[in-house]
């Protein structure tokens, strides 16, 4: 069975990386999230690709600067459309549970936390005790192009699967190496520059491969053909329905 990854939830449906984007998975058939993580000062894990306001918020300004109290001023949905205004800014221990809720399973992209490994460690600690708080039957990736971070995450908590993620320009010659040190059992590359052989080097290695970001039907097409396991992707709802996970009816918590 392949695997679609709803990126940063349905994200061209409503706003990334909001409570709203993630929960029109379930109506469309997507079993699978990614989300990105970043970490407030006081501690907060909130889910954000970057680590600024500036894009998709109506303020400006670094997360590393904001406290949990900030949140309810910050609106992450009113950029987007009309429909999402006052859509918030989510924590992860809110995106945790309606990944309950609605009986998702989860990719969590830790972000290379540029505001130093202090708030970098911090951030790993913080995931792995709001992780805590996820049903056992919810499956889990956790990805970062940080593979330090990777490291010590794994170290902490080595019954969870972990992704190394590589740019097309910064996958090397070295990439077994990194993925052993890593202990990952997937490799999450750049579609750009993506080839049948790589395919082909990383699944002789043993490794499960999911591509980002792949909006193309006929390019995912392709790389499911090569032996590709999974792509993330920004237009999950145009995906054919063999792709998707057929529910009896899309109520959540009928099942």
């Amino acid at each position: 069975m392949k695997t679609l990854f709803a990126h940063r939830g349905m994200s061209t449906l409503a706003p990334e990386n909001t409570l709203a984007a993630f929960a029109l998975c379930r109506q469309y058939g997507i079993k699978w999230i990614e989300c990105d993580v970043d970490i407030l000062a006081d501690g907060t894990v909130v889910v954000s690709h970057d680590d600024t306001l500036d894009r998709c918020t109506d303020r400006c300004g670094s997360l590393y600067e904001l406290a949990t109290a900030d949140l309810a001023a910050i609106d992450a949905g009113s950029w987007f459309h009309d429909d999402f205004i006052g859509e918030p800014l989510p924590t992860f221990e809110q995106l945790i549970a309606l990944v309950n809720q609605h009986e998702l399973n989860i990719n969590v992209e830790i972000k290379s936390c540029t505001a130093g490994w202090e708030m970098t460690d911090k951030l790993i600690g913080n995931v792995i005790a709001a992780l805590e708080q996820l049903d056992t039957g919810r499956e889990l990736i956790v990805s970062s192009f940080n593979h330090l971070a990777l490291v010590e995450f794994k170290r902490r908590r080595p019954q969870t699967a972990v992704a190394c993620l590589f740019e097309s320009t910064s996958l090397g010659d070295d990439w077994e190496s990194i993925l052993q040190v890593c202990e990952a059992e997937y490799i999450h590359p750049q579609d750009n520059n993506l080839t049948q052989m790589m395919v082909t080097q990383f699944k002789a290695a043993g490794y499960k491969i999911n591509v980002y970001t792949v909006n193309d039907l006929a390019r995912a097409n392709q790389l499911f053909n090569w032996g590709v396991d999974g792509v993330f992707t920004d237009i999950a709802h145009r995906f054919p329905s063999k792709y998707k996970q057929l529910y009896a009816n899309n109520t959540i918590g009928s099942q």
